[in-house]
């Protein structure tokens, strides 16, 4: 009996005592899984605010064109995924490709953006020149063949494609119909004309209202290039050899520019702040540049019901010469650099690259002449446009697109371009065209090198 009760005494004791052990063992392990689960949950909730703060940097210039676009593409990718935050920085075309070059000869692509906005005639080249520092996009998922085949054209180097295609440059020539008016003519006067035609009208319209036909940034060669697409001609032929000192047709254009400059029916400006300004501020009767400038041409709002589209005049010895051209034109480019790359495309591909709603947003006040063959199907561009007095630019400017001599930019497409601003520079102060243009030539072969 003493051995059962000491027997049992001892097992009594030892029960409590291991159930009190095994009972702190559970709640140190419910204390450890507790702890462990609020870690998890922590991670998770910093990944996910990590997710909602991931930002999307973009450069584009032109706040009434390029960032108005890329601010309403912005809006709808936020209701796609609204984690994301698309930070669109204005920033001036020479100013991107002075950074961009900087950052890539100095090794520092991290300060590039996600995304920048690349003029088409300077992509072949930047791809060239910096390999490796921007997305081939080929098989990133976009659907290139939903895009117009000249305008993904320039977006291709060596057979991959490196940026999404945006809008594009058809040349239109915009006029003041209060100020042809109040000189006795209407826009029709100025339809399928002749470059002499258009200066014959705009010596008569300045003697009777004081105003040039049209105004350009000096030693830009801007109207120069719009002239020499116009004939299907360019500065460098199909062997991608400078075409400058023996073009007759870039003779031509330098002639009519001069007589354009010395008639008065075209007024030179310093730089591009002033160029608009002279249109908005009714300095000049209308202007010749790529449809993108209706952006800038509805941002005086008081000018609305005085403004009407035609195409531009034609040249008169060229042997292709038409009233159709180009004016610039831009693609969305991704970095190789960007930490969000994926993030980058899918938000291209569910915008400018997959929403015919981003187009009619942004058509009517920018004049974002899609090359999303969606959206040209879009009764929007058949609208009247009330800034134009109801007339339906839009389906005249598709027109016109469909019309407009194909060339080929090249490499060397901006030294070029350069080398010809000079040049006219030199005519105008009294030299030669063909000297002026054999030195051009000369410099572009030596910036080209052996």
């Amino acid at each position: 009996m003493i051995i059962g009760t000491d027997f049992t005494g001892e097992w009594s004791v030892w029960s409590k005592n291991h159930i009190c052990e095994e009972g702190i063992k559970v709640k140190k392990g419910i204390v450890l899984l507790l702890v462990l689960l609020m870690v998890f949950l922590g991670a998770a909730l910093v990944g996910v605010q990590g997710a909602q703060v991931k930002t999307i940097t973009v450069w584009c210039w032109d706040p009434s064109f390029n960032v108005y676009a890329m601010k309403e593409a912005a809006k709808i990718y936020a209701t796609i995924n609204p984690q994301v935050k698309i930070d669109v920085v204005e920033t001036p075309w020479d100013d991107i490709q002075t950074k961009l070059t900087a950052a890539v000869t100095s090794r520092q692509t991290r300060t590039l953006p996600d995304i920048l906005l690349m003029q088409d005639n300077a992509l072949t080249k930047n791809v060239k020149n910096f390999p490796g520092t921007f997305l081939d996009l080929t098989k990133s998922g976009i659907d290139f063949s939903q895009f117009a085949e000249y305008k993904v054209a320039h977006c291709t180097v060596d057979g991959k494609i490196y940026a999404v295609p945006f809008d594009n440059g058809t040349a239109i020539n915009a006029l003041r119909v209060d100020v042809l008016k109040e000189a006795g003519y209407t826009v029709q006067d100025f339809k399928d004309i002749t470059w002499s035609e258009y200066i014959r009208i705009g010596k008569d319209v300045l003697a009777k209202t004081g105003k040039p036909l049209v105004s350009a940034v000096a030693e830009s060669p801007d109207l120069l290039m719009v002239m020499l697409q116009s004939a299907g001609s360019w500065l460098f032929d199909d062997k991608g050899e400078p075409y400058i000192a023996n073009n007759d047709v870039l003779k031509e254009v330098i002639e009519v520019y001069v007589e354009l400059v010395k008639s008065g029916v075209l007024v030179q400006v310093n730089d591009w702040e002033q160029y608009i300004s002279s249109i908005n501020k009714s300095t000049v009767a209308g202007t010749i540049n790529g449809c993108w400038i209706i952006g800038s041409i509805t941002a005086q709002t008081d000018h609305k019901g005085l403004w009407q589209i035609t195409n531009i005049p034609r040249l008169e010895k060229a042997k292709n010469a038409s009233n159709y051209s180009n004016q610039g034109g831009s693609s969305w480019m991704v970095l190789a650099s960007s930490k969000n790359r994926d993030i980058a495309i899918d938000f291209l591909a569910r915008t400018f690259a997959g929403s015919v709603k981003l187009y009619e947003t942004i058509l009517p006040s920018s004049g974002a002449l899609a090359t999303y063959l969606p959206a040209g199907k879009s009764d929007v561009y058949k609208e009247p446009h009330p800034f134009f007095g109801g007339q339906a630019i839009y389906a005249e400017i598709t027109d016109y697109a469909s019309k407009v001599p194909q060339i080929a930019y090249g490499v060397y497409n901006y030294e070029a371009r350069e080398a010809l601003g000079t040049a006219i520079s030199q005519v105008l102060a009294g030299a030669r065209i063909d000297d002026a243009l054999r030195e051009a030539e000369e410099t572009v072969r030596f910036l080209m090198g052996p």
